[in-house]
């Protein structure tokens, strides 16, 4: 029995909105739900009681996403009540493992049709108090569950838990990648981003919400100077700042995935096709080099070289993580990485990011007439992803 080709048919995103900016005021619920109607919307010929499944990043579920995301957005969407839904963390990692837990699925025979993506509302993250009993606490703590470590194991080593930013820094710091140099990767982020939108490239998959029609973290104003200014955000004089880290974001993805025979029955031009996935890990102040094993065991899975993609989408959780990996692998090409702006500039709601590296991989590989391309993330906790895409010439 031949393994069937898994290809993405169609996909949808929201603009990613700034932390409490125009979608702060949406629940992730409903906000996923919007999502996954629209994508329905764009798929006439599809008939919904043919999904198997809908598989959603999500990296927080603390919240109004506390009860399994995926389904509570289907319902929402008006999707039949016999389509399940499954809510998947891998933190930043969580819209791609969506995408290759659905791709699985699609290869294994187990399913046809598989809607996957991703979705955050890190504006409306709660507070959260610890219980260790039935009794409501009197004096309670809150910790806040927006972004980073909460409530940490104590047997945990301390560089272990330090925050992302400062695990960055360290190891950019060793590598002799400079304050400068990140900052000048921020800038060309949010030029590439400000451009992009100008060019009216995200039109055609980008659907505006709550009267946001484009990425609302963008500034295309900033300069050096301006990003020079910025203090050290995660240590007294490091060198990653706001200014070269992501910022926190709104926002949502879902796409369609299913097999090359039923795309062309439905009509739909295939975006581009999953060809392999890994994830990797490491120590956990590490994560930032995880992304280069998961990226070098994807290309020995599809027997290519870095010389040979053709795009490259490395998510910016910082300036430094996508510089560490530049400065440990050479061979790639700085032109081809992440051509139209990166989360620094786009932004970064977590449970969705690696969902749109991989989308805007292959709609990038589809204007420059086909190729392979790698969309790779670092993760917290020491995890990397790199998932290849392929769209024919």
């Amino acid at each position: 029995m031949t393994t069937p080709e898994v290809i993405i048919a169609n996909a949808v995103r929201t603009p990613f909105g700034r932390y409490f900016g125009a979608l702060s005021q949406t629940r992730p619920d409903d906000l996923l739900g919007f999502t996954l109607k629209t994508l329905a919307e764009r798929t006439p010929s599809l008939d919904l009681a043919k999904i198997d499944d809908v598989i959603m990043g999500d990296s927080n579920g603390a919240g109004e996403d506390n009860r399994n995301v995926a389904r509570m957005g289907a319902l929402l969407a008006g999707f039949p009540r016999t389509i399940p839904g499954v809510t998947l963390n891998r933190l930043c990692g969580s819209g791609a493992e969506a995408f290759i837990q659905g791709s699985r699925a699609i290869r294994s025979g187990d399913a046809q049709f598989i809607i996957s993506g991703g979705v955050e509302v890190m504006s409306r993250a709660p507070w959260i108090v610890e219980r260790t009993s039935k009794e409501q606490p009197t004096d309670p703590v809150y910790h806040q569950s927006t972004v980073g470590w909460r409530m940490t194991n104590p047997q945990f080593p301390s560089h272990w838990v330090q925050s992302l930013g400062r695990s960055a820094e360290v190891v950019a710091e060793k590598l002799g990648i400079t304050r400068l140099q990140q900052d000048e990767w921020a800038l060309r982020s949010h030029q590439l981003a400000a451009a992009a939108w100008d060019r009216g490239i995200h039109s055609d998959w980008v659907a505006p919400f709550a009267g946001l029609t484009r990425d609302e973290s963008i500034r295309a104003d900033s300069s050096l100077e301006i990003l020079g200014g910025l203090k050290s955000a995660f240590s007294e004089s490091g060198s990653v700042t706001a200014g070269n880290s992501s910022p926190i974001n709104d926002g949502s993805v879902a796409a369609l995935l299913t097999t090359p025979r039923n795309a062309s029955e439905l009509g739909l031009e295939p975006i581009g096709k999953i060809l392999a996935a890994q994830v990797v890990a490491t120590e956990p102040d590490l994560f930032t080099l995880a992304p280069i094993d998961a990226i070098n065991r994807v290309l020995k899975k599809i027997d290519r070289k870095a010389n040979e993609i053709v795009i490259w989408e490395i998510n910016e959780a910082f300036a430094a993580m996508v510089l560490t990996v530049l400065n440990e692998m050479p061979e790639i090409s700085r032109d081809r990485v992440n051509v139209n702006g990166g989360a620094i500039a786009i932004g970064h709601p977590v449970g969705a990011s690696a969902s749109r590296v991989i989308i805007e991989c292959a709609r990038e590989l589809k204007r420059r007439g086909g190729g392979i391309g790698i969309a790779a993330a670092c993760i917290g906790v020491g995890l990397g992803v790199a998932v290849a895409i392929e769209v024919e010439a």
